[in-house]
C-alpha cells in the first residue's frame, strides 16, 4: 500500500489555520504534531472532544504519527462514551473544555508553554501508510449501539482529493476555510479539516453558530473564503438580514437545501453554492449546483446501481441503489431513494425510511418539511410520522404530526398556508407549535430526541379531526399558596377561584398567539373538578379553522376546567375580559 503525507502543502511557510485571526505556517503546525505526539498517554484509541478545529486537527495528526486511532462517534452522551470504552477499552479522551466531564480517562490538550520552535534544515512531512486505520466514524445503528465505520488513510486521501477536484479546490493553496459545522461529524471531518490537509488549504479554528458570529469569522481571514455550512445555519445567516462578506465559495450538507434558499445564499454572499452528496459509509460521491437544479453529479469513477430488495414493510417495494468505484472499497448499499437518470445523474427522492404511504398516497417527509420551511414566516419546522398508532385517527390511520416555530403566524392562517402546498391526507394532525426544535451542532435533529419531544406534546392532546392545531408555547401555569384571590376560599381547603384559572389561561394563549387579552371574548366555559393552589395546570387547546379557539386545563390527569374562546370584532374589549384584567391586580 502506497504512502501518503500528513499535509498536501508545499512548504514550511505556507499558511494551513487561522487562530483567533493569526496565521499558523506549516511548519509550526507540524511542530505541534510532534510535541501534542509525544505528550499525549498510553492507549491506542484517541476520543477526541476539542472544539477549537487547530487543537482538533493537531490532535487528529498527532495520533495518525504516533500510531492510535481518532474515535468520532455522532454524539457524546454518557450512554455513547460507556459504549465506546467497550468497543476499545484502551480509549481516552482528549479534550480542550475545563469543564470537560466525559468518563473516560481524560487529556487536557496541552498548550505549548512558549512559540512551538520550527525545526531548521529540510522540509519533512510524515508519511502514512495508505493501509493505517486513521479513524473510525460511528452512525447510529437500528439497536441504539454505536455502528463504527473503518476509515483508513489510503481511502481519506483519495475521497478527499476527488472532492477538491470537482470544487475546483484541489492545491488551492491561497483558500481559507470557515466551518459552522463540528470537526467531529463526518462532513465536517471531511470538509473543513481533512480538506485542508489534504487539498492545500487553510482552515479557521473557530466554530461560529450565529449569524453575528459567522459574519465576524469570514471577516477574520482573507479572501478567498470557502464557507463550509448547513441548511440551519445558512437560513440564519441570511434571515438576519445584515451585508454579508463576499465568499469564494459555498458547501453545504446535511439536509436537503432549498433552491430558492441556495439562490439566496449566492446573491448575498457572491458565490457559489455547491451541495455535497454522500453518507458515512461513503464518503463524499456527488455534488449539485443546488440553485441550478435538482440533479446530482456523481464524482468521476463512483457508479451506482440499482438492485431488486425484497420489501421490508408495505411501502418499501422500490429497489436499493448500490454505490462502488472511486474510493469506495466496497459496495455500499444507499438508504436513499434515487432516480438514476444516467450512468452519472441522479435525483434524490429523501431517505427510503421517510418515505410514507397514507390513504394510498404516497410522498416523502422531506419534501413535507421542505413545504413547510418555505411558508413565510416559518422559522423552522419538521414533520413526524408516529412509530405506533398512538395518533390514530377515528378511521385507524396513522396520522402525521408537525413541529413548527413560527411566532408570527397564527394557527389557523399556517393550517391554510399548508392546504395550499400539500395534499390534504399529509396535513399534519395535530400542528404544534414550539419555541425552538433541538438541532444538534450540523443542524440534524435526531430521530429518538424528535420522537421523545412529539411525544412530550402530543401525549395529553388525543387525535383531533382535520385542521386542527396545538400549540405548547408557555402552556403551564402555577397559582402560589400566597396568591391575593385565595382567603375565604375554603379556609383550610383553599381552592383556585375559577375565574383566576381563566384568567391565566386566557392570557397564556393570547400570549402564544401573540393577542392581547382584549381582543378575546369567552363563549363558554365549564369548570370539572377544584384546582389547589401548588398544583401545575397544563393547557391543551386548538384551533378550529373558523378561529375560535378550544382550550381544556389539566392538573396532571385530572381534567379542572374547558372553555371555548372567540375573537372580539373589530377587536373591542369584552366586560369579561376586563374583569379578568382586573382581577391580576
Amino acid at each position: 500500500m502506497p504512502t501518503h503525507p500528513l499535509v498536501f502543502h508545499s512548504s514550511p511557510g505556507q499558511v494551513i489555520a487561522w487562530r483567533d485571526g493569526a496565521p499558523v505556517t506549516v511548519g509550526a503546525f507540524l511542530a505541534d504534531v510532534a510535541r501534542v505526539a509525544a505528550a499525549l498517554p498510553a492507549g491506542g484509541h484517541v476520543f477526541n472532544v476539542c472544539r477549537d478545529r487547530y487543537r482538533f486537527t493537531v490532535g487528529l495528526c498527532a495520533a495518525l504519527v504516533s500510531g492510535r486511532i481518532s474515535l468520532l462517534p455522532s454524539t457524546h452522551t454518557p450512554e455513547t462514551v460507556r459504549q465506546l470504552a467497550s468497543f476499545a477499552p484502551d480509549a481516552f479522551c482528549l479534550h480542550d473544555a475545563p469543564d470537560c466531564a466525559i468518563d473516560l480517562p481524560r487529556f487536557a490538550w496541552p498548550e505549548a508553554g512558549q512559540a512551538a520552535a520550527v525545526a531548521d534544515g529540510p522540509f519533512v512531512v510524515p508519511q502514512i501508510d495508505g493501509s493505517r486505520v486513521a479513524a473510525y466514524v460511528f452512525t447510529s445503528g437500528s439497536t441504539g449501539a454505536p455502528v463504527p465505520h473503518r476509515k483508513t488513510w489510503g481511502f481519506l486521501v483519495a475521497n478527499v482529493r476527488a472532492a477538491a477536484a470537482r470544487l475546483g479546490l484541489l492545491d488551492a493553496r491561497d483558500c481559507t476555510i470557515v466551518g459552522t459545522v463540528p470537526p467531529q461529524h463526518m462532513y465536517g471531518f471531511e470538509s473543513t479539516v481533512l480538506l485542508a490537509l489534504i487539498g492545500g488549504l487553510a482552515f479557521s479554528n473557530r466554530l461560529p453558530f450565529y449569524p453575528v458570529d459567522i459574519r465576524r469569522e469570514l471577516e477574520a481571514v482573507p479572501q478567498p473564503r470557502v464557507l463550509v455550512t448547513s441548511p440551519i445555519h445558512l437560513r440564519a445567516l441570511l434571515a438576519a438580514d445584515h451585508a454579508l462578506p463576499p465568499a469564494a465559495l459555498m458547501l453545504c450538507a446535511t439536509a436537503p437545501l432549498a433552491e430558492k434558499l441556495a439562490g439566496e445564499a449566492e446573491a448575498r454572499l457572491k458565490a457559489p453554492l455547491v451541495e455535497i452528496y454522500g453518507s458515512t459509509e461513503t464518503g463524499q460521491i456527488a455534488t449539485r449546483r443546488t440553485a441550478q437544479g435538482a440533479t446530482w453529479q456523481l464524482f468521476p469513477k463512483i457508479r451506482l446501481e440499482a438492485r431488486a430488495s425484497e420489501p421490508r414493510e408495505e411501502g418499501d417495494e422500490g429497489p436499493t441503489v448500490w454505490v462502488s468505484g472511486g474510493h469506495v472499497e466496497q459496495p455500499v448499499p444507499m438508504g436513499d431513494a434515487l432516480e438514476l437518470l444516467d450512468a452519472q445523474r441522479f435525483l434524490l427522492h429523501g431517505r427510503k425510511a421517510d418515505l410514507i404511504n397514507i390513504a394510498g398516497k404516497r410522498t416523502s417527509l422531506a419534501y413535507l418539511n421542505h413545504q413547510l420551511n418555505a411558508i413565510a414566516g416559518v422559522v423552522d419546522g419538521v414533520f413526524f410520522m408516529p412509530e405506533h398508532d398512538e395518533r390514530a385517527s377515528h378511521d385507524g390511520v396513522t396520522r402525521l404530526v408537525a413541529l413548527v416555530v413560527a411566532p408570527t403566524r397564527t394557527p389557523a392562517d399556517l393550517q391554510r398556508a399548508l392546504r395550499e402546498r400539500v395534499d390534504a391526507a399529509f396535513l399534519p394532525r395535530p400542528l404544534v407549535f414550539v419555541d425552538s426544535l433541538p438541532r444538534n451542532d450540523t443542524g440534524k435533529l435526531p430521530h429518538d430526541v424528535l420522537a421523545a419531544l412529539v411525544a412530550r406534546h402530543t401525549r395529553s392532546a388525543p387525535a383531533k379531526a382535520e385542521g386542527t392545531t396545538v400549540s405548547t408555547t408557555a402552556l403551564s401555569f402555577t397559582i402560589p399558596a400566597d396568591h391575593p384571590a385565595l382567603p375565604g376560599h375554603f379556609p383550610g381547603h383553599p381552592v383556585v377561584p375559577g375565574v383566576v384559572l381563566l384568567d391565566h389561561a386566557i392570557d397564556a394563549i393570547g400570549s402564544a398567539l401573540n393577542r392581547p387579552l382584549a381582543t378575546w371574548k369567552l363563549s363558554s366555559a365549564k369548570f370539572l373538578s377544584p384546582g389547589a393552589p401548588g398544583e401545575t395546570f397544563d393547557i391543551a387547546w386548538d384551533a378550529t379553522p373558523g378561529g375560535a379557539i378550544r382550550f381544556t386545563l389539566r392538573a396532571g390527569e385530572r381534567d379542572v376546567a374547558s372553555g371555548v374562546l372567540g375573537s372580539v370584532a373589530g377587536g373591542e374589549p369584552d366586560s369579561g375580559a376586563a374583569a379578568r384584567s382586573g382581577a391580576r391586580k
